[in-house]
């Protein structure tokens, strides 16, 4: 699933596009039942913000659209009139530019901030508030492992499973560490890493990858070996290095 940073380079690219009036194309049939094109089209763009794993597009007169990538979502910027194969799910055309949506699975248009109330504040602001985050985090139940907690976006927004593996081994956190174990400044610590390495991905970098998907192979610190497992109640894999990421209870 595409993560925040992946959103503000995606939030990046539609700059192009703002400040225009649009003309609005919904070719594939699961968005064209939502009527977007009908209530969108020809109107101005005002701006593009990314919000977690939300891209938010704001329109004149209220109207706000929603986009989350899921697993398959992407967004693609190219030249007005570019040739194409295949139906889309939105294009937005401008003066010079096209932005086009591919299986984007969720577009959802609504007012004001009815799509940011129930997030958690996004690791990727400027600056971010982690106290803010940090005090969400210490009011979820303290029994719930830390590797569970940081995917919630009502905690904090923006953080997946890659970085949150990342953070935690730079941290030399468990992901099975219960909150109540882990100390505010651990947490801290993870947030700043997540925030960091997730900043790198904003600009093009993207930082080395420690124990996201290296499962059996040696830890690049300590050399024990990486291992993965299901987490929580969506199941998502965590990564993790038990030599030096250890405590909670392990499965």
């Amino acid at each position: 699933m595409p993560e925040g940073d992946s959103l503000h380079r995606a939030a990046r690219g539609l700059q192009v596009l703002a400040g225009q009036r649009v003309e609005v194309e919904t070719p594939h049939p699961r968005a064209s039942g939502k009527q977007l094109a009908e209530r969108l089209d020809g109107r101005l763009l005002e701006s593009v913000e990314a919000v977690g794993k939300n891209l938010l597009l704001h329109f004149e007169g209220g109207l706000v659209l929603r986009s989350h990538l899921r697993m398959t979502g992407r967004w693609r910027i190219e030249p007005r009139g570019a040739p194409r194969v295949g139906r889309p799910w939105l294009v937005l055309r401008g003066e010079k530019y096209e932005a086009v949506l591919w299986n984007g699975p969720v577009l959802e248009l609504g007012r004001g901030a009815s799509f940011t109330s129930r997030l958690g504040p996004d690791v990727l602001a400027h600056p971010p508030d982690f106290d803010a985050i940090l005090e969400r985090l210490r009011a979820a139940p303290q029994e719930r492992e830390i590797g569970d907690a940081l995917l919630d976006q009502r905690l904090v927004s923006g953080i997946g499973n890659i970085w949150k593996a990342e953070a935690l081994w730079d941290a030399r956190v468990s992901p099975w560490r219960p909150l109540a174990d882990v100390t505010d400044h651990e947490l801290t610590t993870v947030l700043e890493s997540a925030h960091e390495k997730m900043r790198s991905g904003v600009e093009g970098t993207r930082p080395l990858r420690h124990v996201y998907r290296r499962t059996g192979r040696a830890c690049r610190r300590c050399g024990a070996v990486i291992r993965s497992a299901r987490q929580g109640d969506a199941a998502r894999n965590a990564y993790w290095c038990p030599g030096c990421q250890r405590g909670g209870r392990e499965p």
